[in-house]
């Protein structure tokens, strides 16, 4: 684990080829710890924490804009040019958020249970409460309530070691980064545009039981952005990575494979 100066804390393994994969909310580097181990053979695995989570300062202010920028920053220092970028949920409106202001350091993309619209009404709503609850009770309370949407029910029933993990994560993530990170969510721009603008290789994956970012928003996705790669990862929810991390893994190698030797 490395923590830059007045930077994002992030851990890496292997070497060569550069990916860099960015967490979703409110998670750290560690939801990627299957990928760093299953890539490493293949490539040079950069997973930083974002502003406000895991080993990184939580210090204002909080935006996608701003995460976007910290993950290139970041890349300066490590000095790396180009990569492929992947994002899971937060980390892939991130991911499109670098695209709109440093699409010159992309060698791809991957987009990891994640879609391309805003919140609507509903949705602000909800992180508002979110908001709420960690102001007046705290991260341990909130997430338990997140853990349900997260993963799927076949995860629940045949995998309670990677739920008490992905709460553990949660739980210990700062009250200062959640907030901030929901604010983020709230107020970000619609990348809707953003896809047919989209000209290097994509892979998107969905878990096929995801419910925050259904297979619809993936295929509308793929539809979208001309020349890409779907694929739906089988009894997994919103954290196919976490879920089924075999398969991911195997559909990562491929895709990044393919970028090598092309």
């Amino acid at each position: 684990m490395t923590d830059e100066p007045f930077g994002l804390a992030h851990d890496e393994a292997g070497e060569g080829f550069p990916v860099v994969l960015l967490h979703g909310f409110p998670h750290d580097h560690t939801l990627w710890a299957a990928q760093m181990a299953g890539l490493e053979g293949h490539c040079r695995v950069i997973a930083p924490d974002l502003r406000g989570f895991g080993g990184s300062v939580a210090a204002p202010p909080f935006t996608i804009d701003r995460y976007a920028d910290d993950v290139v920053a970041l890349m300066d220092r490590l000095g790396i040019e180009k990569a492929v970028i992947g994002g899971l949920s937060m980390g892939g409106y991130i991911a499109f958020s670098m695209w709109r202001r440093h699409r010159a350091r992309f060698r791809g993309l991957m987009l990891i249970d994640t879609k391309a619209g805003p919140d609507n009404d509903e949705a602000k709503k909800r992180r508002e409460q979110q908001i709420e609850v960690v102001r007046s009770e705290g991260v341990a309370v909130l997430a338990p309530r997140l853990v349900e949407a997260s993963v799927s029910a076949r995860t629940r029933e045949r995998h309670p070691d990677v739920v008490e993990r992905l709460l553990a994560m949660m739980t210990r993530q700062p009250a200062e980064g959640v907030i901030g990170a929901l604010q983020a969510m709230i107020r970000r721009a619609d990348s809707t545009p953003t896809l047919k603008t989209i000209d290097v290789p994509t892979l998107i994956i969905v878990g096929a039981e995801d419910v925050p970012t259904p297979v619809e928003d993936a295929r509308k996705m793929h539809d979208a952005i001309a020349g890409s790669t779907l694929e739906i990862i089988e009894g997994a929810g919103h954290l196919s990575n976490l879920e089924r991390p075999a398969a991911v893994n195997h559909v990562m190698s491929e895709f990044i494979g393919r970028l090598i030797y092309a």
